[in-house]
């Protein structure tokens, strides 16, 4: 075993652990637990005669002694080498801003409506997205049989003769049936939330979208004062030189009735622009402060609903009211 023990000496004298790899497979194969030779020699100790057992087994401790010393200067001169090969950090170099993120162009506009509605003097109220028919239609001049009923088709999450109707709101007016059924006037507030409708599918229309509702129910409220209200909040939203034009329409809950469209210039259009209607409006129909319990003939009101998608699109110059809905980072990155 004296023999063995020189010759291995020697073999580690002589290796060269220049690379990581080299000094893993010279630590596998003189100190592997398993089959490392000088782990070999170590459980072959046993078979050598008591009288030299001593004296091998000094020779075979200053062997491993040897082998751990060379992996030591292995790992110290491979450090080194790491060190001085790594590319310097440049402390004076300025420091990586991570890339922010931004609201969505819906998001944004809401807020921005929210904060001119505010600064009128209105609160913010909100309401369930599922809906009882009552809430939805009856109370605002729907009756079951009622022809405008087709105007708002809407998703049914209930529908039958023995039971309530249940739906996705098709428009935040529930929500002010609910507010007068507990509060007594003077109110004046705006709701904002998602509602749903199934539409078909355009670069005006979607089936789900947000809503501004506002409603005002006061002692000596006119349309003049409506009309005033929504004067304000274009020229907030669009600038004071915005085109804004009513048109008469109908809706079941108010009465007189109109619509405000607002002008999108288009060079690609033939006409140079288009005119794209934004939301609906008009005074409180008797019939709905009948269902709530407020005197029709002490009180009058005004309501609008807006579209927040179609006020984006006006506001950042889009085109088709499906890229706010595409999650495409090329747009939402512009804002």
């Amino acid at each position: 075993m004296t023999a063995q023990i020189e010759a291995l000496e020697q073999q580690i004298r002589a290796e060269a652990l220049d690379t990581a790899e080299a000094r893993e497979a010279f630590r596998v194969r003189y100190l592997g637990r398993k089959s490392g030779e000088i782990t070999d020699l170590m459980k072959g100790l046993k078979e050598v005669s008591s009288d030299e057992r001593p004296a091998v087994g000094q020779r075979l401790n200053a062997l491993r002694a040897l082998a751990e010393a060379r992996l030591a200067e292995a790992d110290a001169r491979l450090q080194e080498t790491t060190r001085a090969t790594a590319p310097r950090l440049d402390l004076t170099l300025p420091g990586r801003v991570p890339a922010a993120g931004s609201l969505h162009p819906i998001t944004e506009t809401l807020y921005e409506i929210e904060r001119v509605f505010a600064r009128l003097g209105f609160s913010i109220a909100e309401g369930p997205e599922i809906e009882d028919d009552f809430h939805n239609f009856t109370a605002l001049g729907f009756p079951p049989d009622h022809p405008a009923r087709d105007m708002q088709d809407t998703f049914f999450l209930r529908h039958g003769e023995d039971e309530q109707d249940v739906v996705l709101r098709t428009h935040t007016s529930p929500v002010q049936i609910r507010v007068m059924e507990r509060e007594k006037p003077p109110l004046r507030l705006i709701v904002p939330g998602r509602v749903y409708r199934n539409e078909s599918i355009s670069y005006k229309s979607f089936c789900l979208f947000h809503q501004v509702e506002g409603l005002v129910v006061d002692k000596d409220v006119t349309f003049a004062d409506l009309k005033a209200v929504l004067r304000l909040f274009a020229e907030s939203i669009f600038g004071e030189g915005v085109r804004m034009r009513f048109r008469p329409s109908f809706f079941p809950f108010t009465e007189p009735s109109a619509e405000v469209d607002i002008y999108q210039p288009d060079p690609d259009h033939p006409d140079g622009g288009r005119w794209l209607e934004i939301l609906g409006c008009g005074m409180v129909d008797p019939v709905v402060f009948g269902h709530v319990g407020i005197d029709a003939e002490a009180y009058t009101g005004y309501a609008f609903g807006m579209g927040v998608e179609r006020i984006a699109m006006l506001r950042y110059g889009i085109s088709d009211i499906r890229l706010l809905y595409e999650n495409d980072v090329r747009l939402l990155a512009q804002f």
